[in-house]
């Protein structure tokens, strides 16, 4: 693919998977705000596109040939790599995340009165995407393999009792963009998750904590919104339900 101001950001992640720590560096959103290109993006954040073009260009150019094109995959290959890589890491990192603001904030907050808010976001976007991660597992992701396995074999299906897959999808996405919205206010609130001078050794390990589940944040919303959904959505168009 050619980088050009045209480019979408969803686009960009999509053909060079290395290029996500790059826009994450520069603030730009290519999971939930992927359909921007390039050049309104920059347009929006003040900054030159040709610097980040060049930069983008560089991590493209250094992508490693052996990654997942999880836009090929199978369906369910993916699902299952979401829930094993990603939803894995968030039910791990969640408590431990937990703990370790729980006590700076106590040691720290007079001081730092923005670490009272970011506690709070943390634990809403926890117990959005314990719930999130929970519906996915037990009814979407599911269906999906269903739909998957009935194209591929020619097999019936019956419909499903939310009637399509696209009202699911759509439900996911909306929380997509609220655990998406949490973690951009932390990461606004944090300074980018800068630990302050006369912050512990507990104060900059949770703020690595911090930054490290907005990557994979991001890259798991990615590969949902921007590949799984739009393929389950065409794939259940190749179906004819019971």
């Amino acid at each position: 693919m050619q980088l050009s101001h045209d480019s979408k950001l969803k686009d960009v992640v999509l053909n060079h998977p290395a290029t996500a720590v790059v826009l994450e560096k520069a603030g730009l959103d290519y999971c939930c705000g992927g359909k921007q290109t390039l050049g309104e993006a920059c347009m929006q954040a003040g900054m030159p596109p040709e610097e980040l073009l060049a930069r983008l260009q560089e991590a493209a150019g250094a992508d490693s040939p052996e990654k997942q094109n999880w836009a090929a995959a199978p369906l369910g290959a993916l699902a299952s790599y979401i829930v094993e890589k990603h939803h894995g890491y968030v039910r791990e990192a969640l408590p431990r995340i937990t703990a370790h603001l729980e006590k700076v904030a106590e040691k720290h907050g007079e001081r730092h009165p923005e670490l009272f808010k970011i506690r709070q976001d943390f634990d809403l976007v926890s117990r959005e995407m314990t719930q999130h991660m929970q519906k996915e597992e037990m009814i979407l992701f599911p269906f999906i393999q269903q739909m998957s396995d009935a194209v591929e074999s020619g097999a019936g299906l019956y419909a499903p009792f939310f009637g399509s897959v696209q009202q699911p999808v759509a439900m996911m996405m909306q929380e997509h963009d609220t655990a998406g919205g949490l973690v951009n206010e932390m990461n606004s609130l944090s300074g980018g998750y800068v630990a302050p001078a006369d912050g512990c050794t507990t104060y900059e390990l949770v703020y690595r904590e911090l930054a490290e589940f907005d990557h994979d944040l991001r890259t798991h919303v990615h590969l949902e919104n921007n590949i799984l959904f739009p393929r389950a959505v065409e794939l259940e168009q190749k179906l004819t339900y019971r």
